[in-house]
């Protein structure tokens, strides 16, 4: 039996940062994984930038309900879920992920925390698990499943290359170099064929 463990931000959805960027206008907010691949740095960087601007949970909650699935990310995810057990694994925040889990049909999904305090300020943020994508391929293991895993940055790296079989979707240039070794999609078709592809030849195997 096989499953697929696919990141969120990139390859479903635009990554959400992003939009926090372009509501509140403030350029900094646009790093992500890709700029800073340490995650707690980056995270840290990002609530200094919010307390600065006085930005709030008010505009965080506005800018999850105005994200859209990529063109195309529904059917392919349904079509990998006809296929094969699908998990989300995501270093985005619950209260970011859920308009967009709603509109991909409520996929399981692992993901973070953001605590706010009672004017509704971002304080902290708590992570399911340090290189929690790395360990949650690494169980998935020890349940004799064989795993996919595809994402699109630095933070999906180790639970590509814990995988039974990796992929890139639509990832920077530096990573594509770094690692010539792993396969790169630009479009859902050809991405979906290849893990159907990889699905068939890993049930074979088991």
């Amino acid at each position: 039996m096989t499953v697929l463990c696919l990141d969120l931000e990139g390859v479903l959805i635009p990554e959400i940062w992003l939009g926090v960027a372009e509501t509140t206008g403030i350029d900094d907010l646009r790093l992500t994984t890709r700029d800073i691949p340490d995650y707690d740095e980056l995270m840290r960087t990002r609530l200094r930038i919010l307390d600065d601007n006085g930005i709030d949970s008010r505009v965080l909650t506005e800018v999850a309900h105005s994200i859209q699935p990529l063109p195309g990310a529904r059917e392919f995810l349904d079509r990998m879920r006809r296929t094969t057990q699908v998990v989300i694994l995501s270093d985005t925040f619950r209260q970011f992920a859920g308009p967009a889990m709603a509109q991909l049909g409520y996929p399981t999904i692992f993901c973070n925390d953001l605590i706010f305090d009672d004017a509704g300020k971002l304080t902290d943020y708590k992570l399911r698990q340090q290189d929690g994508k790395r360990h949650a391929v690494l169980g998935f293991r020890s349940m004799n499943l064989k795993v996919l895993a595809a994402g699109d940055s630095y933070n999906d790296l180790s639970m590509i290359l814990e995988a039974d079989y990796g992929a890139f979707f639509r990832p920077p240039q530096s990573i594509t170099t770094e690692h010539p070794e792993l396969p790169v999609f630009t479009e859902y078709q050809p991405f979906g064929d290849a893990l159907t592809q990889a699905v068939q030849e890993l049930d074979r195997s088991n």
